[in-house]
């Protein structure tokens, strides 16, 4: 039989597709054992903690094996896939996603002594095994037999039948609703269990459990309102993982290691407004992303020019403040995937349409969830526009390694002392967050207040940028 540890087996491994990844879940895979790829080709499409990515083979071959199936959070550096590059036959014994659940044969062995794995998240990186899972021959326990069989309606004993697949937390959530997993029918890929199907299954013994709680109520005492419950259960645990994951660790980083500060001010931006219009119809912005926000950025760009201390950031370990004299700025962006923040390279260096233009690709490609780990990284200043959430203003918090954060509330038309009268103008308010180790006070009002003059006066964009 031939093994997987011939010469003319290629192992790719997951690489670090960002700076200092560790893990990388498995979303999709575009081939198969027994297809033919080229170096360059696209075999699968992974989501890290900051992105989705397709990965590329590096050589020529046929694809022997696919190690672990699609939902699988993998460690950096571990086997993912194996080429034969001779272009030999597909090898004898599947993937472990595709192995028969009726004839169960012994595994053969991986390099580095890694087991497939069928779900999970991958191991710590200390780790240097990972126990083997229990083989397709682990039947159902006696007593899951005996419910399955009062569950059929008679008394002929339940065949063996292979152990459920369904991620940990599936698993827990049927454990915590009672839902023995034997008795599902899944409906994932490759016979995977899914929440859907747990509380699915959870929802008629949530009926029954509830009905009887009104009945049984003392006539003497008020009866209690019936407890409501959402799709069968009472409560959904969702795995935090990917750009959630990312984003929690990050805030909690930046909110126990920056001393936060945030200011506001509430500035007039009619005229800005006035201004937006005008340049939707200006033949050099033709086909160009035209909004408040563009000239929020270039504001905000502007000020950092007037008092360029802001843009720094905080060497803990040397002990010194890092003043950038490039401004890489990042706008929050919310994606079916998460907060992700890209950022425009060298933003200070970009004439207005050239913003403009940035702006719009960044959005673009987030919308698209084809934002780069590359796009993500090495930001100096933030943008966060909560105003197209009908919020007025909020306190952000840090991007880690930025020393400021200007969140943008929503623009409304509200009662305005102008030029002695109370009139209609629109109004918005700006809220700036900043590191105070490295930001007092005094620099931190000055930049605000620039951008609130600039907001308020556009044409302050031509003599002070």
């Amino acid at each position: 039989m031939t093994t997987m540890t011939e010469a003319s087996v290629r192992e790719f491994k997951m690489p670090d597709v960002g700076e200092g990844l560790t893990e990388a879940e498995i979303l999709k895979w575009y081939v198969q054992p027994g297809d033919t790829v080229t170096d360059g080709q696209v075999v699968c499409e992974v989501e890290t903690a900051k992105a989705a990515v397709e990965l590329p083979i590096p050589y020529d071959g046929v694809v022997r094996a696919l190690h672990f199936p699609e939902g699988t959070t993998v460690d950096v550096g571990t086997s993912i896939i194996a080429v034969d590059v001779a272009g030999g036959a597909p090898a004898e014994t599947p993937a472990p996603a595709e192995q028969p659940k009726a004839a169960p044969k012994a595994e053969e062995p991986k390099p580095e002594g890694r087991q497939p794995v069928l779900v999970g998240y991958g191991v710590a990186t200390t780790s240097t095994k990972r126990r083997p899972r229990k083989g397709p021959e682990v039947t159902v326990p006696a007593a899951a037999q005996a419910i399955q069989t009062e569950l059929n309606g008679h008394g002929a004993a339940v065949p063996a039948q292979p152990r459920p697949l369904a991620k940990p937390p599936v698993r827990k959530l049927a454990k915590d609703l009672g839902v023995d997993l034997a008795t599902i029918t899944p409906s994932g890929p490759d016979g995977v269990i899914t929440r859907e199907d747990v509380h699915a299954a959870a929802a008629p013994k949530a009926a029954e459990a509830t009905a009887p709680v009104v009945v049984e109520a003392p006539t003497t005492a008020p009866v209690p309102a019936p407890v409501v419950a959402y799709d069968g259960a009472r409560e959904t645990r969702i795995p935090v993982k990917g750009v959630r994951k990312a984003t929690a660790q990050a805030m909690i980083g930046s909110a126990f290691t920056a001393p936060h500060v945030t200011e506001f001010v509430t500035v007039d931006v009619t005229r800005t407004m006035k201004l937006v219009e005008e340049l939707k119809q200006d033949k050099e912005f033709q086909g160009l992303r035209v909004n408040p926000l563009l000239l929020i950025a270039k504001a905000l760009l502007v000020a950092i020019k007037r008092n360029p201390d802001i843009n720094a950031s905080w060497d803990e370990p040397h002990q010194e403040i890092v003043l950038k004299h490039y401004v890489n700025l990042g706008i929050a962006a919310a994606t079916p995937r998460g907060l992700i923040v890209p950022n425009i390279k060298d933003a200070h260096a970009k004439t207005l349409p050239q913003l403009a233009e940035s702006l719009g690709e960044l959005v673009a490609t987030a919308r698209e969830g084809k934002t780069s780990p590359a796009a993500m990284q090495g930001g100096t200043v933030t943008i966060t526009n909560v105003g197209v959430f009908g919020v007025d203003t909020g306190t952000p918090i840090l991007n880690p390694g930025e020393s400021a954060i200007l969140a943008v509330g929503a623009i409304k038309l509200q009662p305005w002392v102008h030029k002695g009268k109370v009139k209609p103008r629109q109004v918005t308010t700006l809220a700036l967050s900043f590191d105070h180790r490295l930001v007092d006070g005094e620099l931190g009002s000055k930049v605000l207040a620039d951008v609130a003059a600039i907001l308020e006066q556009p044409k302050r964009l031509i003599t002070w940028a």
